[in-house]
């Protein structure tokens, strides 16, 4: 993984604001670079490409894998029926289709590296929502609520031997230096989901942690997913690392507006709970920002949740507990500093772009994906 984290240089934490209301996910920037992309095309021709290949990897698994797999993708109901779930937002088969025609190659080329980084994401996702303990996901029952958790565990370990397969089997130089950036990129996103799990037991944690911890978990792999066709049409080392490191801001960017909508999302929406992220205990950047900025909000949030992690009936806490845990978060400005933060994270990915040359087209395009990463709404 070449992409450098240094960009995330720390910040001056929040002050409180006295609980102003700021947008649950921030407005576009308003640079001068906006474009007229239509984004859901984008997102749409990176699915149609992919999904097919992604089936046909998936059919490869033995019974009952494949069947787990088929559920969690969303191809098909607990019953086994067909089904049409919601398969996500597509960010990362569109960026990674997409950075094939940095290199003049055509989109298909990013197929297969879409589809490897579309498989780590699903095995990081199927062990996630176990160890998180996520009942829901995509409006439906998790795999391992409704398959159990040697299911969950053994089908992620399966999808994750498998992105390898469809790289390596491409037999190609491009290939093995993909399936390299992909598994460094994998084992980012490994530490950074131990330093996840790790965080919900300790009081505080520094901003400067947080996005560390965030950097790894989720800009690592939308950096991957940057650069990976582009890879595989044969990209040189420097045009692969400056599109990693627009996809590991963007990823910063990415998991930010997660961090609001963890909170103060929607949940027809999101497809989860409400304050889904403070049922977790989850140490997000608006609940780090908001604990580092100091002043009364800051200290009674404080002294909230110290109280809270010693509590053994915090499962049974009442809507309006936690809607206060969210309204002192507020207050002491931690979700104006996450907007913000979002904001700032996708300029530092639109600007790195401007080293490497591109067709100006491509280049509309990462931004218009950009843009939409810090306006969507789940």
């Amino acid at each position: 993984m070449k992409a450098d984290p240094r960009g995330t240089d720390s910040r001056t934490p929040p002050t409180p604001t006295g609980g102003e209301t700021v947008p649950t996910v921030p407005p576009a920037p308003t640079a001068d670079r906006r474009t007229t992309v239509d984004v859901t095309a984008l997102l749409e021709r990176g699915r149609t490409l992919t999904t097919p290949v992604l089936r046909a990897a998936v059919d490869r698994l033995a019974p009952p894998m494949d069947t787990v797999a088929a559920y969690h993708f969303g191809w098909i109901d607990a019953a086994g029926n067909p089904a049409e779930g919601d398969g996500g937002k597509a960010v990362r088969p569109a960026l990674a289709v997409l950075s094939a025609e940095v290199t003049g190659a055509a989109p298909e080329t990013g197929v297969p590296g879409a589809v490897a980084v579309e498989l780590v994401h699903n095995f990081s996702l199927l062990h996630d929502d176990l160890m998180d303990g996520d009942e829901q996901r995509r409006h439906r029952d998790t795999v391992w609520k409704v398959h159990g958790p040697a299911q969950a565990i053994l089908v992620g370990d399966a999808l994750f031997a498998l992105a390898n397969e469809v790289l390596l089997e491409l037999g190609t130089v491009e290939a093995g230096r993909a399936t390299r950036r992909l598994t460094s990129a994998t084992r980012a996103l490994i530490d950074g989901q131990a330093q996840d799990i790790s965080y919900e037991h300790r009081d505080r944690v520094s901003v400067e942690e947080c996005l560390e911890m965030e950097g790894n978990k989720t800009g690592a792999l939308l950096a991957s997913a940057s650069s990976i066709g582009a890879v595989l049409g044969g990209a040189d080392e420097h045009t692969a690392d400056v599109l990693e490191k627009y996809g590991y801001h963007l990823g910063l960017a990415f998991q930010a507006v997660d961090d609001l909508l963890g909170i103060w999302g929607d949940p027809d929406a999101t497809g989860k709970q409400t304050w889904s992220d403070l049922r977790q205990r989850k140490k997000s950047l608006p609940v780090v920002a908001a604990l580092a900025a100091g002043g009364p909000a800051s200290e009674r949030l404080g002294e909230i949740l110290a109280a809270d992690a010693k509590t053994s009936d915090f499962a049974n806490f009442s809507e309006e507990e936690f809607a206060a845990r969210a309204a002192l978060i507020e207050e002491a400005g931690g979700r104006e500093w996450t907007a913000d933060e979002a904001r700032r994270q996708h300029t530092i990915a639109i600007e790195a772009l401007d080293a490497v040359d591109m067709p100006d087209r491509v280049r509309d395009m990462f931004t218009a994906l950009a843009d939409f990463v810090v306006v969507r709404k789940r």
